[in-house]
């Protein structure tokens, strides 16, 4: 399962299950929905949800790469 890090402003780090590409793409639907709406993703240590106001988030990165990617 691949791992994105989501780096949101004051430092704080989350680390999500799923490929970059689909975590930027939650993270700007949330954006351009409604007032307040988050962006919801699955903690990659945990396993739980998490809801992250889009309008906080500075960097989208790759850490862990789908393995079976072609």
């Amino acid at each position: 399962m691949p791992v994105t890090e989501v780096v949101l402003a004051g430092g704080a780090r989350l680390r999500v299950d799923g490929d970059a590409h689909d975590v930027e793409g939650v993270i700007l639907s949330a954006a351009r929905g409604s007032l307040m709406e988050l962006a919801w993703l699955v903690d990659a240590e945990t396993g739980l949800r998490a809801g992250v106001n889009p309008e906080h988030v500075v960097m989208v990165r790759a850490i862990a790469p789908d393995i079976g990617a072609a």
